[in-house]
């Protein structure tokens, strides 16, 4: 505490018991701020888990792009992402030239089996190179026994993802990754290959909810 506040007011005006009340009530209000001052700021240290700091939730919900009809290239069957309501969707953007796509692509056929293939996690792998079509996918699909949903995207899917997202979506080296809730809100994986651990980590809370 600084040697100044410690000491005495002088009565500067001897006889006015006003002037010693206002000296007395400034060093009252001194020493008010210096405690203050002393008390250190709280912050919020609660920290996420691991499994919800790889995902970024973004406030859109039920999207346009979900209504849009896709082609399953191995079944021929058409399906959307509507379709899935109530349960969890993985969403993977690739392409067959890409070979972190194909990495990603087999640690999601290693998360489902790690899960025992639950009917309530569908997984989806949409081809956004525009130069590729159902034929090439589906011989891809089907060389590595891929399981799931392989679909081009439709360019109006392909634009939804880029603007609703990040363009980094159609830049399948990156291996985005999406992962929609039951309740039909959209999460943002972290770009980069994820492993099967990782990944359950990811769905598994969405999974129990």
């Amino acid at each position: 505490m600084p040697e100044a506040l410690c000491k005495q007011t002088p009565d500067l005006m001897p006889g006015h018991g006003s002037v010693k009340f206002y000296g007395s009530t400034l060093i009252l209000f001194s020493l008010a701020l210096g405690m203050f001052a002393c008390v250190p700021a709280q912050t919020d240290k609660s920290p996420l888990s691991e499994a919800q700091s790889t995902v970024v939730p973004t406030a859109t919900l039920a999207p346009d792009w979900f209504n849009t009809e896709l082609t399953d290239v191995q079944t021929e069957k058409t399906f959307s992402m509507i379709d899935y309501a109530g349960k969890v969707v993985l969403v993977e953007t690739m392409a067959i030239w890409c070979p972190n796509c194909l990495i990603q692509a087999t640690q999601v056929g290693k998360l489902r089996e790690a899960l025992g293939n639950p009917e309530d996690l569908i997984s989806v792998t949409l081809d956004v190179d525009s130069h590729e079509d159902e034929a090439v996918l589906k011989e891809y699909a089907s060389s590595y026994r891929f399981d799931w949903h392989f679909a081009i995207a439709p360019l109006s899917v392909e634009r939804a993802l880029g603007n609703l997202y990040s363009a980094e979506y159609l830049n399948p080296p990156l291996s985005p990754m999406l992962v929609i809730d039951r309740n039909g809100n959209v999460h943002q994986l972290e770009y980069g290959i994820k492993d099967a651990e990782t990944l359950q980590k990811i769905v598994g809370p969405y999974l129990a909810n």
